[in-house]
Formats: structure tokens, sequence, C-alpha cells
């Protein structure tokens, strides 16, 4: 169950030639792949182009209608190895995941792709998950396609350049014979906006076609001498013919005062990344250089495709220039010793700024694009900056110290069955001592921060218990703890992970922990979904296939918020005289997607007059010690402190909050941690019974005599 459906909106996908489409980016990217005759659609979910696959998913009987094969690949690397069916057929595919964790995944098969090449169009479609709003290292998609010579598009974030970038990567491609890259940054992805409409369109070559007139051809294949010839024919051939189609084709844009004649225009100029382009726009609005839509007074050279660099361009570009600046989001700065390299080739004596005026590394966001470009123009044509009419924003000023902002680390929601696990390991911890962890990626990363500050390293999807596999010595009986998610053991780690420590014997102790979808990545079915998918196969047991591998030492625990039970099979784990790897399987449903799939149903009953009960949580300010040892134990975002109702007593209580979801953590954590006992469980009873009605009556009555006799008495007393 994805976080969010999009039935209504792939309706859109079968609008017609002239007609007007609006909507987000990966709507319009999915639209123009079946405008562009996709055969075949693949991918692996990721941010920023989790919900590319979401619509994908809910497009599926359109794409059905279309005649076009659309999978869930199991990791990028499948996905990448989809594109296979265009080595030897007219068959144009498409496929996406997140850069660049998943082109990691994914290289070795883009590597043979882009060698032996294709006759088919090839789009690898990639999520640019760059900058602030990033959960991964800050690399980028550049270096892969420099490495095995794919081309890159980083198309201008608009609808219409975005739908223009999918049609002609797909021409680019099959032109050249190469796979093409297409990059879409996050704000690219959900930006919203229109353009206007082309048919639908069926593949000409089927894959039904391919499937009963199969072909191949030997030289497509990656083996010597042919490996030989590939590297050949990509700088020979390929290359220039890429260089020919994006100048014929005019996917590189020039914007400004005479921007493609270098005798008539001003003596500087801007070379930027299209996926820049509106970021730099609005810092030249800022600056007094241009107006909203772009009508600039610095000439412009939009790189919507930013590898390979077309050599003529860029010397008509610079020919006659004092300077130019290059906005090149992340580091390396590849375009800039390209550039570099090309100008002094061609004996071109035009100056080229870049991170010397921006900043080397980290999202290029409005302020640092304004403030290079503002250095530039100064340096070059101070005139054409009216300092005065500045914005107070962009006006160079004195550095100020900013102010401290508290810390605010990310953690489990509200509700999370994750969080539970660690808070046994650390009840475990506390009679057995500390131990090794090695993390993975997923939710159950946030342990490496407070409250719980569980885990030492992760290294990749799937790759938790790999992470810890040198950590197995004879001369000591402690052992090491690896968590892995069950997106990620389906991914990798199966075999990276289990596989692995069967193999070599490893003595230690994996966690999976089970909550039924790949939650980080917007709650996609895996193969171990406790749902029905009518297109899927789920419901398949992951320590059935811990077992198949041949790990012997296998506990489940169905209710991970049971404190106590989850921090007993840790300890047995780590103490257990049984040698070899040991699984312990954590299983309770995300609760984002629990209450995403509950709560309708929930307000439905209750629209309908049924009975509803919902429990929460409470805490008695009365009983409450004010230690706090409950959040330090749970983290729970609903748990916090309030001001003390006993005049005597100083220090705040614990107290729950509205967002409360009834998990029941608290509780549970107090039991098994012996805190004390002022947590207490409400049911909120929607249309109760008539028998529900009249016993809340009743205690409300005999509660209220009760509190008045002890407000006499305090009367009295005083009296």
């Amino acid at each position: 169950m994805a976080e969010r459906s999009f039935k209504k909106e792939v309706e859109k996908l079968r609008l017609g030639d002239g007609e007007e489409f609006r909507g987000e980016g990966i709507l319009a990217v999915t639209k123009a792949l079946l405008q562009s005759g996709v055969a075949y659609v693949a991918g692996y979910q990721g941010a920023p182009i989790s919900h590319l696959m979401d619509v994908l998913t809910d497009a599926n009987d359109i794409l059905e209608e279309l005649g076009v094969r659309f999978e869930h690949s199991a990791s990028e690397a499948t996905a990448a190895a989809t594109l296979g069916a265009s080595v030897n057929y007219p068959l144009r595919g498409a496929v996406t995941f997140k850069s660049t964790v998943g082109t990691n995944v994914a290289s070795d098969a883009l590597a043979n792709l882009a060698s032996g090449g294709v006759i088919g169009g090839a789009l690898i479609i990639v999520g640019e998950d760059y900058g602030e709003g990033s959960s991964i290292m800050q690399e980028r998609s550049h270096a892969f396609a420099m490495k095995s010579q794919m081309w890159l598009l980083d198309p201008r974030p608009n609808l219409p350049s975005m739908v223009r970038a999918v049609e002609q990567g797909f021409a680019l491609s099959e032109a050249t014979h190469t796979p093409v890259m297409l990059e879409l940054r996050i704000r690219a992805c959900h930006v919203h906006g229109r353009f206007v409409a082309k048919d639908n369109v069926r593949p000409k070559f089927t894959l039904k076609d391919a499937m009963e007139h199969p072909v191949r051809d030997v030289s497509r294949i990656v083996l010597p001498p042919s490996s030989y010839l590939h590297e050949q024919e990509k700088v020979q051939i390929r290359w220039p013919e890429a260089q020919r189609f994006i100048q014929a084709h005019g996917l590189n844009e020039w914007f400004g005062p005479d921007a493609r004649d270098p005798h008539n225009a001003p003596d500087l100029g801007i070379i930027l990344q299209g996926g820049m382009y509106n970021t730099s726009v609005r810092a030249l609005e800022l600056l007094g250089l241009s107006d909203p839509f772009g009508n600039t007074r610095v000439p412009l050279y939009v790189l919507n495709v930013t590898y390979p660099l077309v050599d003529d361009e860029i010397r008509r570009f610079c020919a006659g220039k004092r300077a130019v600046l290059v906005i090149e989001e992340g580091q390396p700065d590849f375009i800039e010793q390209n550039l570099h390299a090309l100008l002094r080739k061609a004996d071109l004596q035009t100056k080229v700024h870049g991170k010397d005026l921006l900043t080397m590394a980290g999202e290029y966001t409005g302020a640092v694009v304004t403030s290079g470009i503002l250095k530039f123009v100064e340096k070059y044509a101070g005139q054409m900056i009216e300092r005065d009419k500045l914005p107070r924003a962009v006006r160079p000023a004195a550095s100020a110290a900013l102010p401290e902002i508290h810390a605010r680390p990310p953690s489990f929601c509200t509700g999370c069955p994750e969080r539970p696990i660690f808070t046994a390991l650390k009840l475990a911890e506390r009679e057995l001592g500390s131990h090794h962890v090695s993390c993975d990626i997923g939710c159950h990363l946030f342990s490496i921060l407070p409250p719980f500050n569980i885990g030492a390293t992760t290294m990749g999807y799937g790759l938790g218990w790999a992470g810890a596999a040198a950590f197995n010595s004879k001369e000591t009986d402690k052992r090491t703890i690896s968590i892995m998610g069950d997106g990620g053991f389906w991914h990798n780690g199966l075999t990276s992970g289990v596989g692995n420590a069967v193999f070599n014997r490893s003595d230690s102790v994996l966690v999976v922990v089970d909550n039924s979808y790949t939650a980080a990545t917007g709650g996609q079915d895996i193969l171990s979904s406790a749902a029905g998918n009518p297109i899927r196969t789920t419901k398949l047991s992951i320590a059935g296939a811990v077992r198949g591998v041949g790990v012997k030492w296998i506990r489940t625990i169905t209710r991970t918020y049971d404190v106590a039970a989850m921090r007993d099979v840790f300890k047995e784990a780590l103490t257990t005289s049984e040698k070899g790897p040991k699984v312990i399987v954590a299983q309770s449903e995300c609760e984002l997607n629990k209450q995403r799939r509950i709560r309708p149903l929930l307000r439905k009953m209750a629209s309908e007059g049924k009975r509803v009960v919902r429990e929460r949580f409470g805490v008695d300010a009365d009983t409450c010690t004010g230690d706090h040892s409950c959040i330090r134990l749970s983290g729970c975002p609903s748990l916090t402190i309030a001001p003390n109702p006993d005049p005597l007593r100083k220090d705040p209580v614990a107290t729950v909050l509205d967002s409360c979801v009834g998990c029941g953590l608290c509780g549970e954590v107090a039991h098994a941690a012996v805190l004390c006992p002022s947590f207490y469980r409400a049911e909120i009873i929607s249309n109760p019974s008539a028998w529900e009605t009249l016993k809340t009556r009743i205690r409300r009555a005999v509660i209220g005599f009760l509190q008045r006799r002890m407000d006499r008495r305090r009367v009295g007393i005083a009296a």
C-alpha cells in the first residue's frame, strides 16, 4: 500500500493530441513515456522517484491496454538489466531508480549495456537525490555517465522541457545506440505545470514480436575481442553522433541578448545545468538582470544535456566573451574542468569561473546562486548592477553570527513498531553490556540518533549483516548484532547478508525488521507484505527464506510492542551456547501504513452509526515521578513533558499528546523496565451501546460524588 494513491490522476494519461495536460512532474514523465511508444518499464522505488513507481502501478491498466510491460524490480540492478531487451530488438524501454545509491547497485548492468550498445531506445530515469532534501551520501550521477559513456540529460524543471527530454532521450539513444540517463532533481519530480499532450502510441515492435522471432548478435555481448571494439565504437562513432544529434535537434538552449551571436552579445555569459535554470533565473531577477519569465540581460547557455558537451556550441558561446560563469551543482567540477580543456584547445582566452565564486560542494540554493552571480557580474560588468535597487536580502553585508538553533534529529513516527525493538535492545544491553551494532538503510537507521544511540555503521541497502562480517573471532564469546529491514532483505540482504553468514559460519545475530512494506520509500509492497496484491506475489515468509538458505536458529516475534519478549529474545540470541548465524524476525505492521489503511474504514463505520473503539494512553500526573526514563527508553513523539500540577514538586511530569495512536509502547516500556506505574489506557468509543452509555453515566455520577466529598473535606480541614 503506497503512501499516496494516483488512481484519479492517472486518468490524465489518456489525454489525446492537442489536449492540455495539467499535473505533477512525475505524471508528465509517465505521459511522455506513453507518447513515445515505450514497450516496457521497470524500476525500484526510492526518493525522489518513488511516486513515479506509484504512478506506474496505479496506471497498470492503461499500460496493459497499450501492450506495455511494467515490473517492480527486485533491485536497481534488476531494473537496469531489464534494458537488455533493447540490445537486440527495436524496443523502447525505460527504467527508474534513485541515484546515486541506486546507480551504484545498477552499475554492473549499466556498464555492460553501455558497452555493447542498444538498438531500441533505452532510457534510465534517475532521481538525483542531492542537496538539503537528500537522505544519502552527496554524490552525482554525472560520474556514472562519464565512466560508462552514457549520455546524461538534465532538463529545465518545467513540464514541456521534461516531456521533450523523454521523447528526445529515446531518439538520441536510438541514433547513437547508447543508453541515455535522464536526471530528475527533487523539485523537478514534484513541480506542477502544463503542456500540450499527444496521443499515446502502442509500440510498433512489440514484446510478442521479439519473443516469437528471437535474434542474437554476438558482437553486442561484452566478451573479448568485442569488448575492445565497443570502446573504439564509443569514441569514434557514438560520441560524434551524439554531438551531431544534440546540435541538430537543439537539445541545449540559448537565452538572453543575442546569445547565439557572439559578436553582438555582452562580453560575459553564464553556462548552467538545465536543472539549475529556475534557480538561476530567480537569482538574476533579484539582481535586476532578468524578469520572472527568463528575459535576461545576461546571455545564458543552458545544458539540457550535461554529458557529452558539444564543442562547437561551447566555442560559439564563449567566443568574444571575457568571462563565463559555470553554475554546476555538486562536486567534483566535471563540467568546469571540461570547459577549461575545450577552451584551451580552441585557443580561446575566455576566463572560466565557477566554484571560485560559488561553493565547491552543497546544494545551490537561491542564496548561493544569487551571491555567485552578483560577484561574477560585479567583477566584469559592475555597471549592470544597481546596488540601491537590490533587495536587502541580497545586498552584501558584514557577516553576523547566526543564532543557535536547537537540533531536532529525525526519529521514528508515532506508534512505529521499530521503536520497541531498540528499546528492548537497550534493556538487554543494560544486563549484558554493549555490543557492536551494524545498521542498514531504512527507517530503522534512526536508531543511531537519540534517544537510542544504537549503531556504528551502515554500508548500504541490505548490507547490514555484511557490514559486520569481519567481527567473528574465536577469541571471544561476544556476538555482534546487525539490523536489516524487510525491503533490504529482499533487495540484497538474503544473499549478501544471510547467505554470506551461513557460508562463513558466522556466529552473530541478525534482526530483520518486518513491517510488511518498503516503508522508508513510501510503503510499497514486497514479497513478504501481509496484504494481497492483484498484480504481484506477496505473503511469502522471511523466516522460510532464511531457513531455506541454511539458518537453523530462527526466532519470530509477531508483536514487536511486547518489549519484554523482544528483550528476552535478544538475551537468548546473545547468550545461547548454540553456534552459527542467528536470525530474529521482528514483525509488526508499519504504523503509517496501518493508519492510512484503517482510518478511512473507521470514519466510514462511525458515519454509518456503527460502534468504533479507539485506544489512547495517558499519564497519571499524581503517580508520575518525573524522572522521564519512559521518554529516554521510548522516544515517542507523542510522549513529552508538562508542568507538574503538584506545587510542591518542581520536575515536569510526562504527558501524552493527542497524536497518540494507541500502540501501547509507553506502558510496555514501563512494565519491562520496571518504571513508575503512571500510564493508563483509555478507550474512546464512537456510537456506544445503550449499556456503555449507562455505565459511563453511573461512573461519572459516582466519581463526581466522591470528588465533591473530598473537596468538602479539604475545605473543612482548611477551616
